[in-house]
């Protein structure tokens, strides 16, 4: 499970050395692609792999789902971290999600996000409000 927050910098090269509480679950290879909110998702190999068979599943008469794995599996870039745990992020995916040197790495239960660190605190000042609000109704059972 991907979990806390991180500050890395992204190198010259565009290169991001991956928090290290993530290294041995990503080393065997992980996905890349556009997340929403301008972020992006950063899935296990195998992972992906369940999410793609899923889609997959999703009829081609749906405009929706088609948009969906267009942007989804279009961007996606599949990358073996080095021994040093860094990746390259592609230029585009660098552009979609605004990424400058300080990033934001955050987990989210299945998947990472990557988020330009003014991005994240935008989004997480704009959250917090309703964050507090939330009725347990949203998430049955929880508490």
């Amino acid at each position: 499970m991907f979990l806390g927050t991180y500050e890395p910098k992204l190198d010259d090269k565009g290169r991001l050395i991956l928090p290290a509480k993530y290294r041995e679950q990503l080393a065997g290879g992980l996905v890349i692609t556009r997340g929403q909110e301008r972020c992006l998702y950063v899935f296990p190999a195998a992972e992906f792999q369940e999410i793609f068979q899923k889609i997959r599943q999703a009829p081609l008469s749906s405009k929706q789902a088609r948009d969906y794995t267009r942007l989804m599996l279009s961007g996606a870039s599949d990358e073996i971290p080095d021994k040093q745990g860094r990746v390259t992020i592609p230029v585009a995916l660098r552009q979609y999600a605004g990424l400058d040197r300080d990033l934001t790495v955050i987990g989210v239960g299945s998947r990472a996000e990557i988020w330009d660190t003014a991005s994240w605190t935008e989004y997480l000042q704009r959250q917090e409000d309703e964050f507090a609000a939330t009725k347990t109704e949203v998430i049955p059972d929880m508490f």
